[in-house]
């Protein structure tokens, strides 16, 4: 697996997965938090721990985006931070309920029909992988046990997610998302507080 530890106490993921059980929990769930900017590899780590991990949950930020008529028309730099994920429901729907040893339930946003969907369960007893931009931002860091941020070259970024939404997302990318996460990282930071960086 070609993440490269940059910054924490393992030499390797396959070493960081074998530390699993020693990680305190503050609840029955192991809850991770692994953050980054768009196109960094966040999904595909997750992916990775599910694979070679057992009774894994993975919950995605992007379930979590608000349906476009919630969302503030204006530029990337007068908006709130992260203001286009719906990062209460999250609180609220997941983390709250793992938290209190409560199976959580969350409904998904569907990217085609712009519109929230169907509900998913998120087991307890676990480990539950909340991943994605903005997930542990200032008001959610605290509520993991263990946070990660996957450190990846802007250009590098732009081509993956270019080759996944196409051409004609350019401009969202350079001119909206991009500009949103640059804003995030310099605010809040989650780079410097992250107990593991990748990339």
């Amino acid at each position: 697996m070609d993440f490269p530890i940059q910054r924490g106490n393992f030499h390797s993921i396959e070493q960081f997965i074998k530390s699993f059980d020693q990680i305190p929990r503050k609840q029955k769930t192991l809850l991770i938090g692994i953050d980054g900017c768009g196109g960094s590899g966040k999904s595909t780590l997750a992916n990775f721990l599910k694979e070679h991990c057992s009774d894994v949950t993975v919950v995605h930020m992007d379930d979590f985006y608000f349906p476009s008529d919630q969302i503030i028309e204006t530029t990337p730099t007068q908006k709130p931070i992260g203001a286009d994920v719906d990062w209460k429901r999250v609180v609220k729907q997941v983390l709250e309920p793992i938290r209190r040893n409560k199976e959580g339930h969350y409904q998904r946003y569907d990217w085609k029909s712009d519109q929230l969907a169907e509900w998913h369960p998120v087991p307890i007893g676990g480990i539950v992988i909340i991943e994605g931009v903005y997930s542990t931002r200032n008001e959610l860091s605290n509520l993991y046990d263990y946070t990660i941020w996957i450190d990846c070259p802007r250009e590098t970024r732009l081509v993956r997610g270019l080759e996944r939404d196409g051409e004609e997302a350019r401009g969202m990318w350079e001119d909206n998302w991009m500009i949103s996460e640059d804003l995030y990282v310099k605010e809040h930071q989650p780079h410097h507080r992250a107990h593991l960086v990748v990339g």
